[in-house]
């Protein structure tokens, strides 16, 4: 038998938070109400509300009161990384413990591998931070390419599975 696949994975909040904003990218003209964004998006009011305060309280989005009041990016969607949106949902990434603060291990005295983990965290925050909300909205003519990950899938090899 083998062992469960170990996963790296965001929040489904999250998710949600980044679909909120690539509906806002495309449209970028009007501003948006949080009822008219839960609608678009498929996702409960509620849930919108709450990812637009904390997008907001990150500074992601501009929000305006009133009659033509509601919600639009705070800034240009090729300005806003993947690595913002995370940072505003989940907080800063951080693979391992020593990841978050080099000095907060309990092992790091005798640990051989710290180094390598944040050298890893480090290439992973900075491939999120070349990747734009313009991206992933689909809003980029020639969204950027990671040509190791184009190579497995095509040829089938996506996940980190080799042969």
């Amino acid at each position: 038998m083998n062992p469960p696949e170990a996963v790296l994975r965001i929040s489904k909040l999250t998710d949600y938070a980044t679909v909120i904003l690539a509906r806002l990218a495309c449209d970028d003209g009007p501003r948006h109400t949080a009822t008219g964004l839960a609608r678009e998006s498929g996702l409960a009011p509620p849930t919108v509300s709450k990812l637009l305060k904390q997008l907001h309280h990150a500074g992601l989005v501009e929000s305006t009161r009133g009659l033509h009041g509601g919600y639009r990016l705070a800034r240009p969607a090729r300005e806003i990384s993947a690595a913002a949106i995370l940072d505003a949902l989940e907080g800063p990434l951080a693979l391992t413990e020593c990841a978050i603060d080099n000095g907060q291990c309990g092992i790091r005295s005798s640990c051989v591998v710290s180094g390598s983990w944040q050298r890893i965290n480090l290439a992973i925050r900075q491939s999120l931070e070349e990747v734009t909300l313009a991206e992933l909205a689909g809003l980029e003519q020639n969204p950027r390419r990671f040509a190791m990950f184009d190579v497995r899938l095509r040829n089938g090899m996506a996940g980190g599975a080799t042969r």
